[in-house]
């Protein structure tokens, strides 16, 4: 058994959201789970319930202007990667931490949810036990095969722009994350188009935040993914040099459903044992 629990998080600058809390009755380590762009958090329960059965205590976070999220982007209301590291991770990780203070505590996610994960990592090194990154690598045009890697600075000026004259992005409409704001757009663009990640308004410098990270990052992605390609996912890890990392990519045939982006939160099981069977091992040896 695990209880299911809401917690409403207030940041430091007045955003409220709802953390979802899945904990088994004997947990061995915590989770703190970042969802993918435009993803709410309540699309993880599935995964978040098979961890939990498998003794880890697993809080899904609520990103700004998705699900819970007290706040929606629009022209009047933006935001980028500086709010998101500076107020709400830090609000969600005090919230696990005071939960179980004497538990590991992994941070993870899916696709921009892994590369956040690892620049908060990197500014609070000494919070994280573990890296679990799935499906996620930096959107660094160069890190994709061709042709569609000739494509994509395109879209990293284009979507930028559109978000801009719209107020926001209009990501249903245009097949890519849901209402976004402008800000994080041009943030997450920035980095499409450099290959390096910064967040405007924020004056630390997380790329060498990223490098002296000394903390184990266990990588999942599926052979069917074209927005986390194998290259994508080693651009990321090779940020984290310091960092020991291990990567495996999933088949279908692994999985029980299709291999690709987003299908396997809707068959988490082989996910969750497959990082497990990475994991566990190194949560074992920082205890």
């Amino acid at each position: 058994m695990n209880d299911s629990i809401h917690h409403v998080l207030t940041t430091a600058d007045g955003h409220r959201f709802e953390l979802l809390r899945h904990v088994p009755a004997d947990p061995v380590a915590t989770l703190l789970w970042l969802p993918a762009l435009g993803v709410a958090a309540r699309h993880y329960q599935g995964f978040a319930e098979a961890l939990a059965a498998r003794g880890i205590a697993v809080f899904v976070h609520e990103w700004r202007g998705n699900g819970s999220s007290s706040l929606r982007a629009g022209r009047a209301q933006d935001w980028g990667y500086r709010e998101l590291l500076q107020y709400d991770l830090p609000a969600a990780m005090d919230a696990v931490r005071a939960a179980f203070p004497d538990l590991p505590l992994q941070l993870g996610g899916h696709s921009l949810g892994g590369q956040l994960a690892c620049c908060h990592a990197g500014l609070h090194p000494d919070e994280v036990q573990g890296l679990w990154l799935v499906a996620s690598g930096t959107p660094w045009w160069r890190g994709f095969p061709a042709p569609r890697r000739y494509l994509l600075p395109l879209a990293y000026r284009f979507l930028p722009w559109l978000a801009r004259r719209c107020g926001a992005l209009p990501g249903r409409r245009v097949g890519f994350g849901g209402s976004e704001a402008r800000g994080l757009i041009r943030d997450w663009a920035r980095v499409g188009l450099c290959g390096r990640y910064a967040a405007a308004g924020l004056p630390v410098d997380l790329e060498a935040a990223m490098g002296r990270l000394d903390v184990p990052a266990t990588a999942l992605l599926f052979d069917a993914d074209w927005l986390a390609p194998p290259g994508s996912m080693r651009h990321l890890l090779d940020k984290m040099p310091m960092a020991e990392s291990t990567l495996r990519v999933m088949s279908a045939r692994e999985l029980g459903t299709h291999a690709d982006h987003f299908s396997w939160m809707k068959s988490p099981v082989a996910v969750a044992d497959a990082l497990l069977a990475q994991a566990l091992r190194k949560i074992s040896q920082k205890r």
